[in-house]
């Protein structure tokens, strides 16, 4: 089953003492690549989420934002005014610098700024108090995230199968123009000849033309590429089909792909074949824009 590494998931818990909102959104990336935001109290988490993550998603960028609100005693709570300050001569030193209308700064804003608040309070303990229900809202998150994926990848899925039934065709339509091509070679290397030995009373010899017309065929022959391109292919179709999403894989089989067909198209001097090739390229393309994107 293919995954898409491009989704999004959300899950929110709420009890009378917490409350937690989880969102994560995933882009491609060759390797797995995490951007968490969470509140400084659970920065601690961090080494308990990523391996949470890694279960479900092998690679891509993926963006967690976790938001934690949690009833607490007013009096185990104060505001560090230093850094409060800091953050309003910032914003009055960007003010005066862009020339922007002097006008009142609100405070309000600035106190979801990090480190505003000073909670007198372990967060070591906060942490293991509040890790199962931050921990169960992260595994609903990530599994409304994969059923995103899952859906995108089945869609990709027939859309790579029918690329690769597509590119199937277009190699047999090469092979049925394959003989014409030395066929093609021959008469035009015979009319060139008799037109050359014309008048000339020199009598062409058949074997001649068999030599000359033998090493041409043996150069322009395409069946060892085509070969191989079935075999790319079964393979890529094999990979699709597959229990588990393996997106360098076929990331690989494309390149192979594309390699044969290049090849096919550079030793096959015929029009038709050309035009064939020409196709195939463009399909090999559009699987591999959209293998980017599977994991």
């Amino acid at each position: 089953m293919l995954l898409s590494m491009t989704g999004y998931g959300a899950a929110t818990f709420q009890d009378e003492k917490l409350f937690v909102h989880v969102e994560i959104k995933t882009i491609n990336n060759r390797y797995f690549k995490l951007s968490l935001r969470i509140p400084d109290t659970y920065s601690a988490m961090e080494s308990r989420i990523e391996p949470l993550l890694k279960k479900s998603i092998r690679r891509g960028t993926v963006q967690v934002n976790i938001r934690v609100q949690s009833k607490i005693d007013n009096s185990s709570v104060e505001i560090n005014q230093q850094v409060l300050a800091g953050y309003l001569k910032q914003l009055r030193d960007f003010s005066s610098q862009q020339d922007m209308v002097s006008s009142a700064i609100s405070l309000e804003p600035l106190l979801s700024l990090p480190g505003v608040f000073n909670e007198g309070l372990d967060t070591e303990q906060i942490c293991k108090e509040n890790w199962p229900p931050i921990e169960k809202t992260l595994e609903k998150a990530v599994e409304n995230l994969l059923e995103m994926r899952s859906k995108e990848g089945k869609a990709m899925q027939l859309d790579l199968q029918a690329n690769s039934h597509t590119l199937r065709k277009l190699a047999q339509e090469v092979e049925t123009y394959a003989p014409a091509v030395v066929e093609h070679y021959q008469n035009r290397i015979i009319e060139k000849l008799n037109k050359l030995l014309e008048g000339n009373d020199i009598e062409l010899l058949p074997q001649d033309i068999i030599r000359e017309v033998g090493i041409y065929a043996d150069r322009c022959d395409t069946s060892e590429e085509t070969v191989r391109l079935y075999s790319h292919l079964d393979q890529l179709e094999s990979v699709v089909d597959a229990p588990e999403s393996n997106g360098r894989k076929l990331d690989f089989l494309t390149q192979e792909l594309f390699r044969e067909t290049n090849t096919i198209g550079s030793k096959a001097n015929h029009a038709e074949i050309a035009k064939c090739v020409v196709e195939m390229k463009t399909i090999i393309e559009r699987i591999r824009e959209m293998v980017q994107n599977i994991e």
